[in-house]
């Protein structure tokens, strides 16, 4: 019997829809939450995919585990809660290389990459399209070092901890390019606002044109007015 479930890491609950799940196979529901908790501990805050194994006739489990996505891995290890949106704008992280190589490992067993590189440079693409640079430097420019074997040495070695010095510089960086980035677009906005309050301007009439306006529909009423009276002539 397969039961496959999304789960929180390491805070499954008890509840209607696992226990329907269960009941058949008569097995104990906290027993199987215990396992699951267990299993899916690394994985605290996130969403991940559980499949539980239950043998009928000897009622062992056995819980397997697939890794979060890599965005969600992403976000996790470089404490963030949502990618950029405006990437080419504003970036929401400053990664480093061995931040990068411990999301590939933890995602490797699940990916169609032949070796950890190739899990690395699909890791890289992905902080891409969540504006997370790397190394102070663009995902894009990383993945052409990669190619070029600068970071074969921290891959093939599986380095996974930042050495603290490196860790401020990149945090350093990330500041002062993120003062920069949010002055740049509260001058875009401030343009934006001041723009719109000018076209608003441009078509509001003034109080001359105004009357100018007002006057054809004088000249139309006067004009009905005659009208009705010739009208009211000729009946008569």
């Amino acid at each position: 019997m397969q039961i496959k479930l999304l789960a929180e890491g390491g805070n499954l609950t008890p509840g209607p829809a696992l226990s329907q799940k269960l009941g058949p196979a008569g097995i104990n529901m906290n027993v199987v939450i215990q396992k699951v908790n267990e299993a899916t501990k690394d994985f605290k805050g996130m969403k991940v995919p559980v499949e539980i194994e239950i043998d009928t006739a000897t009622k062992a489990i056995m819980i397997k585990v697939s890794s979060p996505p890599v965005s969600g891995l992403l976000k996790k290890e470089l404490g963030i809660e949502k990618g950029s949106g405006i990437q080419k704008k504003s970036q929401v992280a400053n990664a480093s290389i061995e931040q990068i190589i411990s999301v590939a490992k933890t995602k490797y067993p699940d990916m169609l990459a032949k070796n950890l590189k190739l899990a690395v440079k699909m890791v890289v693409g992905t902080c891409g399209s969540l504006g997370i640079l790397i190394e102070n430097k663009s995902p894009k420019e990383i993945e052409e070092e990669i190619d070029e074997g600068k970071y074969d040495k921290e891959i093939s070695q599986e380095k996974t901890e930042t050495p603290e010095e490196k860790k401020a510089n990149l945090e350093k960086f990330f500041s002062e390019l993120k003062a920069k980035q949010e002055a740049l677009i509260k001058q875009e906005e401030a343009a934006k606002a001041a723009a719109e309050a000018a076209s608003a301007v441009a078509t509001t009439p003034t109080a001359e044109e105004g009357k100018k306006e007002e006057a054809p529909k004088e000249e139309i009423k006067e004009t009905e007015k005659k009208v009705e009276k010739k009208a009211e002539k000729a009946k008569k």
